[in-house]
């Protein structure tokens, strides 16, 4: 059976529900395929659960730190494990349950439940049908990747996903890669009770920062009692009487540590490798990413990729803006490009850390004329009140255009602060304009002028 639509849509990410949305409000007939869960890695394995978890882990850690604050509490704080999962999952199912419902309403929308492939560049094979369009989307996002280690398919490893079906407090838990998935598990099972070790193969965590970053979010993690193994040069597995043994060979410390169970958090890859992107000519690169140009077209004419499968973004706002940029261009005769994209990001450890543009070592690097403003969260007044004092603000400045760079703020409130500074950005201001803005005190933000007008070249 040949059913034709005006376009298709590949995945039920975050892109691709709002585009069919735009799509079919503008009078195209839309089919949407999706083979597994509606809201992809955001709704089910990534954001809205893991953020849940991060909010419990934070409570936990608060109500032990009671005392700190003049509050006293009744007996020992103890942790609801399977409540706690209960929580995050009730979390997924009730945006999952939205959008399915979005989408069930939306005229001139047919939702396939199936695995979607290419049988030439207009035409998908799904189940026992076969649809065309002159307009294809691939939003397919991407999952786990579990790295050829040592061992490693001699055990029993967890994954992003794997982890969110676990019903017991794992006893030792050792989170193989130290950046922003396995920095926010260490943290959030060290506060629920576990033991925990994460094991990295640089010679810092998260070494696309500064250093100063991966210094200040290492002791922070330490001293919560997360172990930390970095310079792990020949991690391998081997199952071991009490549980899995993972060979580390770190310069100092243990060769080896015995854990309950293992986390891989080492990476990312994209779902393409069975959509049959060869029959339709689309090109990918050596790991799998779909090419795309500055406004997120592939090499074949009425073909599109949007979310964590073209390799330009792998956070849930970059794919909702290759979602806005499409649309832009398609249906508003705009002229939007990924390039124009100024990204802020965050790792969601306590406290978190928000960022956006150049570090300072990419800066440095640029050979531009520099300004740079750092300063203590402890010289913060909201900081200060609450009591949460760990962490830094930092601003670079191009001296010669007086325009920001890039920013990172380290500490309580980081992930909302640093919105400031991201606007400022895509605005295209010098930073001035931010100088003399009057921001309500007392609050993060209200540093950002004194951070600004403490800028000095370097």
């Amino acid at each position: 059976m040949d059913r034709r639509f005006d376009a298709i849509i590949i995945g039920a990410g975050q892109a691709g529900p709002s585009l069919a949305a735009r799509l079919t409000a503008s009078g195209m007939t839309v089919a949407l395929v999706e083979r597994h869960l509606f809201g992809g890695t955001c709704v089910n394995t990534g954001c809205m659960p893991t953020k849940t978890l991060v909010a419990s882990a934070r409570v936990a850690h608060q109500a032990r730190r009671a005392a700190d604050y003049g509050v006293v509490l009744q007996g020992d704080i103890g942790i609801d494990f399977p409540r706690v999962m209960a929580r995050a999952h009730h979390v997924t199912e009730t945006s999952r349950g939205n959008i399915e419902r979005w989408m069930g309403d939306m005229e001139h929308l047919t939702v396939l439940r199936g695995h979607a492939r290419f049988e030439q560049a207009n035409t998908l094979r799904v189940n026992d049908e076969t649809l065309t369009a002159p307009r294809i989307f691939v939003n397919v996002g991407g999952r786990a990747l579990v790295p050829d280690m040592p061992g490693v398919h001699d055990i029993k490893y967890l994954t992003n996903t794997s982890i969110l079906q676990l019903d017991t407090l794992p006893r030792h838990l050792v989170v193989v890669g130290g950046s922003y998935i396995g920095l926010e598990y260490a943290q959030m099972f060290r506060r629920f009770g576990a033991q925990v070790t994460i094991v990295e193969r640089q010679t810092r965590l998260i070494a696309r920062e500064d250093e100063d970053v991966s210094i200040t979010i290492r002791e922070i993690l330490e001293a919560e009692g997360v172990n930390v193994r970095t310079h792990a040069e020949c991690i391998a597995f081997a199952r071991h009487a009490n549980g899995i043994a993972v060979k580390v060979d770190c310069a100092s410390g243990a060769p080896e540590v015995v854990a309950s169970d293992v986390l891989l958090a080492v990476g990312r890859r994209p779902n393409t490798d069975d959509l049959g992107l060869e029959h339709a000519g689309v090109i990918t690169d050596k790991n799998g990413y779909i090419v795309v140009d500055d406004t997120l077209a592939t090499n074949v004419p009425g073909i599109w990729a949007m979310g964590d499968c073209n390799g330009r973004g792998a956070f849930t706002h970059t794919a909702y803006n290759d979602f806005e940029i499409i649309a832009a261009n398609l249906l508003d005769g705009d002229s939007r490009h990924v390039s124009s994209r100024i990204t802020g990001y965050a790792l969601y450890t306590d406290p978190p850390l928000g960022r956006v543009g150049m570090t300072e070592t990419q800066a440095r690097a640029s050979g531009k004329p520099l300004l740079i403003s750092k300063r203590p969260m402890s010289r913060v007044g909201r900081a200060v009140e609450r009591d949460e004092t760990q962490g830094f603000m930092k601003v670079v400045a191009d001296a010669e255009t007086c325009r920001i760079l890039g920013a990172a703020i380290l500490g309580v409130s980081g992930d909302e602060a640093i919105h400031g500074i991201l606007d400022l950005m895509n605005a295209d201001q010098p930073y001035d304009t931010l100088k003399w803005a009057v921001p309500i005190h007392p609050t993060v933000s209200e540093l950002l002028p004194t951070l600004v007008g403490d800028l000095k070249p370097v």
